[in-house]
């Protein structure tokens, strides 16, 4: 385990974790700086090569979360947040732990839509959005978006805490 990545790493995730459950902000005095200390601390461990990964690692983090960001599914401060966590743990661990992170985020949203009793609705609404990209293309659904004062929306920040802490774990 690379304890110089996973310190950071995990106490970050942490305070995003809490601040997400508790006020579903991510703030960018948390993230900003994580991501530029990801940057300085790869490139002075690892040289211009370490840099490359650690850049290449938040260029992931924007490409993949973008996805999600652009279609109204997911706030920009878990895109913020997974891009820093890619400035530390460079391109292939993120992508172990966006992997996690997806499967972890599933789980939680099942179980959060049995307990608040609506998962019909939520298994119906992600039926909607796969079988709807084939008319609406790679653009927002109408309403199954974040920007929707009606639509319900599950802080991610513990998923991507999880997923990530689990990708340190998996001997990566």
């Amino acid at each position: 385990m690379d304890y110089v990545a996973f310190l950071p790493t995990a106490s970050v995730v942490t305070v995003a974790t809490v601040s997400d459950l508790w006020n579903r902000r991510i703030p960018n005095w948390l993230v900003l700086p994580f991501l530029g200390s990801g940057l300085l601390v790869s490139g002075i461990l690892h040289g211009w090569g370490g840099l490359g990964r650690s850049l290449l690692g938040v260029l992931v983090a924007g490409a993949v979360m973008g996805v999600f960001c652009y279609l109204g599914g997911m706030g920009m401060g878990d895109l913020k947040l997974c891009a820093a966590v890619g400035a530390w743990i460079g391109p292939s661990q993120l992508a172990i732990a966006l992997v996690f992170t997806g499967l972890v985020g599933g789980v939680m949203a099942l179980c959060w839509a049995l307990a608040g009793g609506f998962l019909g609705q939520t298994l119906s609404g992600a039926g909607d959005l796969l079988v709807g990209f084939r008319k609406r293309g790679l653009r927002a659904h109408e309403t199954l978006v974040l920007d929707n004062p009606l639509t319900r929306k599950m802080p991610y920040a513990p998923a991507i805490a999880v997923g990530v802490i689990c990708s340190f774990l998996s001997g990566h």
